[in-house]
């Protein structure tokens, strides 16, 4: 059967819609698996820190691991779209203390904060302690927020003199190793954590009545 002319441009502009619908299919393919893995590793790193490895990640996320790779084509890649919000919110929590007008209730409300976030996530610690260059602009604006926060708290005579950044990152470390059996227990745990961190911290030591303990798992040797 002979073909007319005008039969060629309707089956090209068929053919360009199937393609179209293909190609659109692909990308929202890719944007689910892409979804899918960030939020795999999120709840992975948070609960069980930096070094679960890319190919559990794929597991987990029900693919392949060079799809991951090509995504992210490193795990720092990785971790740096993970810890991306965490590592802003950090600083959005010691902006948010230097905005209080009393320096001690502004120090108190970021160590509370930030010993809270981070007994949720195991990871955040590590990241924020790393040398990785992704995370090095937040992290320089995080230590520079909170200088500026141990100073306010010095200058009012709150904060002893001897306390050091160095102090609060220990902390944050000794907060990071809290285990417990639930996220909610953690969460508890790290705020009577909080309040000892606190009286320990302050110039004159005020003995107030700390949050109730909490049951915690037994170190296993």
């Amino acid at each position: 059967m002979r073909r007319t002319v005008t039969e060629h441009p309707v089956r090209l502009t068929k053919v360009r819609a199937v393609t179209a619908e293909v190609r659109q299919k692909l990308r929202s393919d890719a944007r689910d698996n892409r979804a899918r893995i960030l939020a795999v590793a999120r709840a992975a790193f948070a609960a069980e820190g930096l070094d679960v490895p890319i190919r559990e990640i794929a597991r987990r996320a029900q693919v392949g691991a060079a799809t991951v790779y090509r995504h992210f084509p490193t795990k720092e890649a990785l971790l740096a779209e993970v810890f991306a919000e965490p590592m802003a919110m950090c600083s959005a929590v010691v902006e948010e203390g230097l905005a209080e007008a009393d320096p001690w209730r502004g120090f108190c409300l970021v160590i509370e904060k930030l010993m809270e976030v981070h007994a949720l996530d195991r990871g955040l610690s590590r990241a924020f302690t790393s040398q990785l260059p992704y995370f090095a602009a937040d992290r320089e604006r995080t230590i520079g927020l909170l200088a500026r926060l141990i100073r306010r708290a010095k200058e009012a005579g709150e904060l002893r003199a001897d306390f050091v950044l160095e102090d609060f990152v220990l902390a944050m470390m000794a907060n990071e190793g809290i285990r417990a059996e639930t996220p909610r227990q953690r969460v508890a745990a790290s705020r009577r954590f909080a309040a000892l961190m606190i009286q320990s911290f302050r110039a004159d030591p005020v003995r107030a009545p700390l949050p109730p303990a909490v049951r915690l798992l037994p170190v296993v040797r």
